[in-house]
């Protein structure tokens, strides 16, 4: 019996011929991510652990990006901090406030190459799945062991796939897809198992659609979540860097413990209401709820194509009265290209605040808080209670074709009719 992708990175990351669901093993890891909420504690556990030096500081990265810039003197003191851990190991590549969302950072700057196995300090570290990495989160004291070590054990999960067929609509996304599979197979589906989204569906994708998928493969549950290594991906790679990489694909033979199969033809715009990532309709049985905040952003839709569908829609357009529009890029180059080509201007034109790169609105640090009693839809990933404020705001979950066309009605509203 062959290896699926998250077995056959842990196989080689283990030095092991063969491994099987279940399976405990200790594993090299390629790259290390913290970023700012989670590097203190880092390393105040290094500290304790009587750990001077780093097991290999070329492996990891840190990124500056979750309250990016800082909103008060507690926490631009815990930045202090972190600039001074970087400065007390030379060779840790540190990218400080403004280059932007980790999980976009470390592909952009080439650290993510396929077949690697990475870990970091957040949850959506999965996103990297989309390059043919084995990616995931770890609590603050598996990153302290790994960066005084160079490893860390796995307990080899079960995969499961999404066979994706047909072709998405007009202003129907991947997001949408991912929306549809919480919705339908709930956010336990794949807990602790590695996902594969496979099929013409999802090969026909550019890059940034994709990404979706893996980032938000967390919010399924997932280990690991992949989407298919081809030339699209090699490419991007061996632009940004020159390291040498082996990319690891699945096995004819390999065993997967469920399969699904979903047909996007009919898809319709999805939408998640509060206050949970599963509370699912599609947009013609979700009410058209007033708005005070649209949120296009984070590292699930903070992307260029993310932009670039909310642009098109918006061109021409004003953001509703009563209603603010926020844009975040997710990172510097991102923003960059969308100045340049014009993106910029629409979002500026038609109302919207656009932000540095940054986190901010998503996880409610600034830049979009909610207060008691607000509604936001946004185009990011969770709709917890309190996530973006207050515990009496509500967040509605969307895809970015979906938030641009609310933002210009002040109530939740069908891209297809705008």
């Amino acid at each position: 019996m062959g290896h699926t992708m998250a077995e056959a990175v842990l196989a080689s990351a283990s030095n092991t011929e063969r491994v099987s669901p279940g399976d405990h093993v200790v594993c090299e890891v390629d790259v290390v991510m913290t970023q700012d909420i989670h590097t203190p504690g880092i390393a105040y556990t290094l500290e304790e652990m009587g750990v001077d030096e780093l097991h290999d500081p070329s492996q990891v990265v840190v990124v500056l990006d979750h309250e990016a810039p800082s909103h008060g003197v507690t926490n631009a003191t815990e930045k202090a901090g972190i600039r001074e851990f970087v400065r007390d190991h030379p060779g840790v590549t540190f990218y400080d406030v403004g280059t932007g969302i980790s999980h976009e950072v470390l592909s952009e700057k080439g650290h993510i190459r396929p077949g690697e196995l990475v870990v970091g300090s957040d949850s959506h570290t999965v996103t990297h799945g989309a390059f043919g990495a084995a990616s995931t989160g770890l609590g603050d004291t598996d990153i302290a062991y790994a960066l005084a070590t160079g490893e860390n054990w796995f307990r080899v999960p079960e995969t499961i796939a999404f066979d994706i067929e047909g072709t998405f609509g007009e202003h129907v996304s991947s997001k949408d897809l991912l929306l549809y599979i919480a919705g339908e197979y709930g956010t336990d589906v794949a807990r602790y198992r590695a996902v594969e989204f496979r099929g013409p569906g999802v090969e026909a994708l550019p890059l940034d659609d994709r990404i979706t998928l893996t980032n938000m493969s967390i919010e399924l549950g997932a280990k690991f979540g992949f989407t298919p290594v081809d030339d699209v991906v090699i490419d991007y790679v061996t632009d940004r860097t020159d390291e040498p990489f082996d990319p690891i694909y699945a096995d004819d033979d390999a065993e997967y413990a469920e399969t699904y199969e979903i047909d996007v033809t009919d898809l319709e715009p999805q939408v998640a209401v509060p206050h949970d990532v599963a509370n699912v309709h599609p947009i013609s049985a979700v009410d058209p709820v007033e708005v005070d905040q649209v949120f296009l952003g984070s590292c699930t839709n903070g992307k260029y194509e993310d932009l670039r569908v909310a642009a098109e829609i918006l061109d021409g357009h004003e953001v509703a009265p009563m209603t603010r529009l926020l844009v975040t890029p997710a990172s510097r180059e991102i923003y960059g290209r969308a100045e340049r080509d014009g993106l910029v201007r629409i979002f500026n034109d038609a109302g919207a605040v656009v932000t540095n790169a940054t986190c901010g609105a998503c996880p409610g640090l600034g830049m979009g808080v909610l207060g008691e009693g607000e509604v936001c839809l946004a185009a990011q990933n969770r709709n917890f209670k309190g996530r973006m404020g207050h515990d009496d705001s509500e967040i509605y979950l969307s895809s970015p074709a979906t938030a641009a066309a609310t933002a210009i009605t002040g109530r939740i509203t069908d891209p297809r009719e705008v």
